[in-house]
């Protein structure tokens, strides 16, 4: 009997950037969990309730109504790089702002997952080989309800397409695909001038299914919320900060089953329980004192400084203990006119999977 390698594919999966690793085979298609855009990854990815470019098709849909004018943002990556890997991302977006209706956009996100091998039962022989890859189509519309409240909407199709062959006996194959939807909204307070409130609850859509109904996987619903303060707003100088918190919504229980997301929604856990432990000997030989309760999500935070809307600086740290993922992120832009590069840059520990991750990324206005 024939079957597929699939282990380069889900550590692959496991080791995302910008993944809850705690979630992991908690839900499918986590690559929709991945940051686009250079300029956010050097924030600490934490851009919900900034939103102010083509991007925010995927942080917040509801950012659109506050812009105007047309804009693409493009962003490629290379996943994984010190494990050698073909694995890359892209990312493409398009706003545009229709005069009394809102402003529409559009975006593609495409994960490269690399080449994967048949081999022969109990055999190392290789007797094919096949491409794995994702992606996401998605259209968005933001629309202003106030002059400093916004609402946005989000409808995505999804592709996932790991294996061209079952495993084993399992019937079927690895492709499977799905829709989903995102809420979202974004409000810039009026009596503190300087601050925006934004929040994103995205990937909602019935699960995802390769083999059977029964086997169907959640997709990975998340709920984002975060702040932006302009501390300083002058013609020449610009300073803003930014905090997100993210958190995976979604619920599966001991026997493998899972929450549909409308009640995943409602039923995920916001706390987790750890043994606390300590060493009495070597470090193999740990005695449990306790338990530790910690907050099951993610929490980010950044600042960016602008000299004269030409050079930009960017700093932030991205915080998961659950998921013991904890980076340091810098990054640079420069924009002329309505062209603007950005570069953001992971520094993690060494031996680190997120370590000297890179993103570039392109915005065009016209």
């Amino acid at each position: 009997m024939k079957k597929f390698l699939v282990v380069l594919l889900m550590s692959a999966l496991v080791f995302l950037p910008a993944v809850q690793s705690f979630a992991v085979s908690e839900a499918a298609v986590l690559f929709l969990l991945i940051s686009p855009g250079a300029r956010a990854s050097g924030m600490g990815e934490a851009f919900v309730a900034l939103a102010d470019d083509a991007t925010a098709v995927y942080w917040n849909p509801a950012g659109l109504a506050f812009q105007k004018g047309k804009e693409i943002s493009l962003m490629h990556a290379n996943w994984l790089p010190q494990f050698g890997s073909d694995l890359f991302y892209e990312f493409g977006a398009y706003k545009q702002s229709i005069e009394g209706i809102g402003t529409v956009g559009l975006n593609v996100t495409y994960l490269n997952l690399g080449k994967q091998f048949i081999t022969g039962e109990g055999s190392p022989d290789v007797l094919g080989e096949f491409s794995s890859y994702e992606f996401a189509v998605s259209a968005s519309y933001g629309t202003l309800i106030s002059e400093n409240w916004g609402v946005g909407l989000g409808l995505r199709y999804i592709r996932s397409n790991l294996s061209d062959v079952g495993a084993g006996a399992e019937k079927g194959d690895g492709k499977a695909n799905a829709f989903a939807f995102d809420v979202s909204t974004l409000y810039k307070v009026p009596f503190v001038p300087k601050l925006s409130l934004g929040l994103n609850l995205s990937n909602m859509g019935p699960k995802i299914t390769y083999i059977d109904a029964a086997q169907a996987d959640p997709l990975p619903t998340n709920l984002k919320v975060g702040f932006a303060y302009r501390l300083v707003d002058s013609k020449f100088n610009k300073l803003t900060l930014v905090g997100d918190m993210n958190k995976l919504m979604v619920n599966r229980h001991s026997d493998g089953t899972s929450d549909p997301f409308y009640k995943a929604i409602f039923t995920s856990p916001w706390t987790i329980t750890e043994e606390k432990k300590v060493n009495i000997g070597s470090e193999d030989d740990e005695e449990v004192v306790g338990q530790e309760s910690m907050f099951n999500g993610i929490l980010s935070g950044g600042m960016e400084y602008w000299y004269s809307d030409l050079i930009a600086l960017r700093a932030g740290y991205y915080w998961d203990k659950p998921g013991k993922v904890e980076f340091v992120s810098f990054g640079a832009g420069i924009q002329y006119h309505l062209y603007r590069f950005d570069f953001g840059y992971v520094s993690a520990a060494e031996g680190h999977p997120l370590a000297n991750t890179m993103r570039f990324s392109l915005t065009l206005g016209f």
